[in-house]
């Protein structure tokens, strides 16, 4: 909106013209973000306090969590005040991208409201059942898919996957396009989930991963940029580059009060948010399969899940001490701090690795 307001009032103040740059809504979207969430956290934890809006800890967790049971959750609630602020400032609320973005991260992240208010009433860490939370998940993902064909409408990159690391290799998926961005947003949601285990581990790896997808995203909107990099061009996805900036801006203010000893958690209302948020931007990009490796460290979070169940069921043998990944390098001797730095490090080189598919062709 301020920058609607800019723009129209650009002929009576010429330096406002700045505003028509992306890079630099894109900055002030970091720094509006960052001091909105610094400005609401101490306000948001102590109401948190007051509502008794605590953490219930896993009782097959590590028994060195346990000391965390009773700090505040659903700290995620600052981080969608903090881009909200942001997008809608900076942003241009008139393109359309913009709104499937935000739209979608504000969906998936009532879900994760519904099942930490749930979690709260109940006492325990028992929210809505798996498949109420799959099922709502399906059905947002469907909602935002609908949405990314409709706004694609008839441009060439529409219904379109393209292939990290090859100029010319790309498939068609016509319709099925739908189904596959609804897998890409529940496992990119779920994975980002199963990463919050630790203080200031998922927010660290998420504000790595949006600070990637605002350059994929600038990119894919800039058309000269595009072509030359020899990627899909998309019309109107800079805008969400100042989105994502938010995101970067929103996760340096909560990893303010939630580094190591964290004075609040994100619940899944910040976990499921964020993950829809660093999905949908990828999508918008057309960079799904760069995801995978942008994402990396989550990959491997949600993968040690899966191994690990499907041994202890197929085996009666366990691959890890525990998963996920994180809680296994925890139980192997390694600090809680460490973990997350040597994870943050990965995450680091997962971003790098995806950015270098800009121009490994």
């Amino acid at each position: 909106m301020l920058y609607l307001l800019a723009w129209h009032l650009r002929e009576l103040w010429s330096p406002l013209n700045v505003f028509r740059y992306i890079t630099f809504r894109s900055a002030l979207a970091v720094v509006a973000a960052l001091l909105v969430g610094l400005v609401l956290g101490p306000r948001l934890i102590s109401l948190l306090r007051r509502l008794a809006i605590r953490q219930s800890v896993r009782e097959e967790g590590p028994a060195s969590h346990r000391a965390k049971s009773g700090t505040p959750t659903m700290g995620g609630l600052l981080i969608l005040a903090a881009v909200s602020v942001a997008a809608l400032l900076f942003a241009d609320v008139t393109e359309p991208w913009v709104w499937v973005a935000f739209g979608t991260t504000l969906a998936f992240g009532a879900i994760g409201f519904l099942d930490d208010w749930l979690k709260v009433q109940r006492g325990k860490n028992q929210g809505l059942r798996a498949w109420q939370k799959l099922g709502l998940q399906l059905f947002a993902g469907a909602v935002a898919a609908i949405f990314v064909r409709l706004v694609a409408g008839h441009a060439s990159h529409a219904g379109m996957l393209y292939v990290p690391f090859f100029k010319n290799v790309q498939l068609d998926l016509g319709w099925a396009y739908i189904p596959f961005v609804m897998l890409v947003l529940v496992a990119c949601s779920n994975a980002v989930n199963l990463t919050d285990g630790l203080d200031g581990l998922a927010i660290g790896a998420s504000l790595l991963a949006s600070g990637t997808f605002a350059i994929f995203t600038y990119v894919a909107g800039h058309a000269k940029i595009a072509g030359y990099l020899q990627v899909p061009a998309v019309a109107g996805a800079g805008e969400v580059a100042v989105f994502c900036a938010g995101l970067v801006g929103a996760g340096l203010s909560f990893l303010w009060f939630n580094c190591h000893p964290a004075m609040v958690f994100m619940g899944d209302v910040g976990s499921l948010s964020l993950g829809a948020a660093i999905g949908i931007a990828a999508v918008i990009a057309k960079q799904e399969l760069a995801l995978v490796i942008v994402g990396g460290l989550f990959v491997a979070e949600a993968l040690s899940v899966i191994l690990q169940v499907a041994s202890f069921q197929l085996r009666g043998k366990r691959i890890f001490r525990m998963s996920p990944l994180h809680h296994h390098f925890e139980l192997s001797g390694w600090a809680e701090t460490q973990v997350v730095v040597r994870l943050w490090i990965v995450a680091s080189m997962c971003a790098l690795a995806g950015l270098a598919t800009l121009k490994l062709r």
